[in-house]
């Protein structure tokens, strides 16, 4: 999907992700002290802002003007529009700003493996010494043995895929990579979705 079919779908519904954080991202990073945080494809702002809440200074990016909007208004609402700067960019292909960031995260990017790989290595080149770099997205087997998410199997992948992309950086070590397993209601029930999560740390 382009800008413009993004635009379109955040325009069609009230909170297309809902309000409160990723649970990944929030078991993660709430026992980090608060720094800068740089949000990659943010769309309506829920992990972005909820860190914000926290006393952390973010700068969300995404492509959609709609989402962006949006996010502006829901930060204004939650008292952190001070705290919080979005920027309208292509994840793949703009510059990302400059940093450094104490924490990036990447929340549901689910891009080509030549993307990913790029996208993957922009945000690890602004993080922070110190900082940890986070990864939560439709793993490569949610196709068949979970729910939901894109049905595409070229956008997905594995932690082991991650890992790989973050191969060159020689002072980025990983402290978590595994695949992980997400409660979703369906008309027949809870279900699991399967996630990777992987965290990373600039030593």
């Amino acid at each position: 999907m382009d800008a413009a079919e993004w635009d379109e779908r955040y325009r069609g519904t009230e909170l297309l992700w809902g309000a409160e954080p990723n649970r990944f991202v929030a078991a993660e990073l709430a026992g980090i002290s608060p720094g800068a945080a740089l949000d990659v494809a943010c769309g309506e702002g829920r992990n972005a802002i909820w860190l914000a809440s926290r006393g952390w200074v973010v700068t969300g990016l995404d492509f959609s003007a709609a989402a962006l909007d949006r996010a502006g208004r829901i930060a204004a609402q939650a008292g952190v529009a001070n705290q919080a700067t979005w920027l309208r960019r292509d994840v793949v292909h703009d510059a990302y700003p400059t940093g450094p960031f104490d924490a990036v995260i990447m929340a549901y990017v689910q891009l080509t493996a030549a993307e990913r790989r790029e996208s993957m290595k922009r945000a690890a080149s602004v993080l922070a010494s110190g900082g940890t770099l986070l990864v939560v997205a439709h793993d490569s087997t949610n196709l068949t043995d979970g729910v939901g998410g894109p049905q595409d199997p070229d956008v997905l992948f594995s932690p082991v895929d991650v890992v790989a992309d973050l191969a060159d950086f020689a002072d980025i070590s990983i402290e978590k990579a595994e695949r992980v397993r997400r409660p979703v209601a369906t008309p027949d029930g809870e279900r699991f979705a399967i996630d990777v999560l992987v965290r990373a740390r600039r030593r």
